[in-house]
């Protein structure tokens, strides 16, 4: 009983748990992933708008829009994180670029390509920590890289800043949205400018300002499994083991119950109560006889009087002749005597003989063969 009453406690306390949340982990923590996990590559689309160092006091229109001063890019990138907040970028971007010497756009096309390390910081990640599922990461960026203009031949260093943003379509797919910022060394359009420049605000130098729209697609494992809170899952463990042992409390607690309750009841007898159908019980006698023809008859006339002594039962002893043999007169006064034999045999057997009454039928013919009605019957009275 205890065993089963435990194995079931078991099982109840494993329902329960398989019912509750995952295992708490920790918001800003996770699992370190191996080298070849969460790498991703991105392709994209620019607009670029460029700020000559050269057009200082021309007056020209600083709008980006311009076609003196803006074209159409491209860009490709492979990076790689190495926590869900920082990763590096490798990125490549140009084609076509301007060299800003006025506001005519005859012969200022400067064909050209940015190659730029950027260490990336997902703030998402940091401030709200890490969710696989999370439609928007907001990613700001800061690097170094080499510019080369291919139209002038000519290279120069650069420092690169930026925002990018991700949204996230699939877990393998992504649209971002970037603007940035490159700041050139002077002559990386392929143009000095007069002497001085050197002295001069943001555009001393060459400066690039671009906004990009394009797809991040995520290689091999993308995501990073979070750390489990030890400290809650160690509450938690002693929480059910509590459990546990206040289940195992109440199950001992009803089992001592239950030996009382059967100690209790253990000297009781249950009191055995026979009902008896209402057939009667038969005892027959040979022709012309008052005297019962086989003892065997009397077995079952035996169990009779042991539910009425038991059952404080009345008894109810009917006596009959057939009415083939003997006038009516005399078959009368045989099945009384018949009925005072069986009678006195209850009386034997401890019936008490007021709980015995007795009546006779005559000659009849209820039974079939004609012998059959020579007999005596016994039956509980109501």
């Amino acid at each position: 009983m205890k065993k089963l009453l435990i194995a079931l406690a078991f099982a109840g306390l494993s329902l329960s748990a398989s019912a509750q949340e995952a295992d708490p982990t920790l918001k800003h923590s996770v699992a370190t992933n191996s080298f070849w996990s969460n790498w991703f590559i991105q392709v994209g689309a620019d607009w670029n708008a460029w700020y000559s160092n050269e057009e200082h006091g021309l007056g020209l229109s600083e709008s980006p829009f311009k076609k003196f001063r803006s074209n159409p890019g491209a860009s490709v990138a492979i990076g790689k994180w190495f926590t869900p907040g920082i990763g590096l970028r490798t990125k490549l971007s140009g084609i076509w670029g301007k060299s800003v010497t006025d506001d005519d756009n005859y012969g200022n096309c400067n064909k050209y390509w940015t190659l730029n390390e950027h260490v990336l910081f997902n703030l998402s990640n940091m401030i709200y920590g890490y969710n696989p599922n999370r439609v928007w990461n907001f990613i700001p960026f800061a690097g170094a890289g080499l510019t080369r203009s291919m139209s002038h031949n000519v290279y120069g260093m650069n420092y690169s800043m930026g925002i990018l943003n991700t949204f996230r379509v699939s877990k393998k797919v992504g649209i971002n949205f970037e603007l940035g910022w490159d700041r050139l060394e002077c002559d990386a359009d392929g143009v000095i400018a007069a002497n001085g420049s050197q002295q001069r605000g943001w555009d001393s130098h060459d400066n690039k300002f671009y906004a990009e729209v394009g797809l991040t697609f995520n290689l091999g494992k993308a995501t990073w499994d979070k750390t489990p809170d030890v400290d809650a899952i160690k509450a938690l463990s002693q929480a059910q083991i509590d459990a546990l042992n206040a289940q195992l409390n109440d199950a001992n607690a009803e089992n001592a119950r239950l030996k009382k309750l059967l100690a209790e009841k253990k000297d009781e007898s249950p009191k055995a109560v026979k009902e008896f159908v209402g057939t009667p019980v038969s005892v027959f006698f040979n022709i012309n006889r008052y005297n019962i023809a086989s003892k065997k008859d009397l077995v079952n006339v035996k169990n009779m009087a042991e539910y009425a002594k038991e059952n404080d039962a009345n008894l109810l002893v009917t006596g009959y002749a057939d009415s083939a043999t003997g006038k009516a007169a005399f078959n009368q006064k045989l099945s009384e005597k018949r009925a005072n034999t069986v009678a006195n045999e209850l009386v034997k057997m401890g019936v008490n003989r007021d709980k015995i009454t007795t009546e006779a039928k005559g000659g009849v013919n209820d039974l079939s063969p004609i012998s059959f009605n020579r007999r005596a019957t016994v039956q509980v009275k109501d």
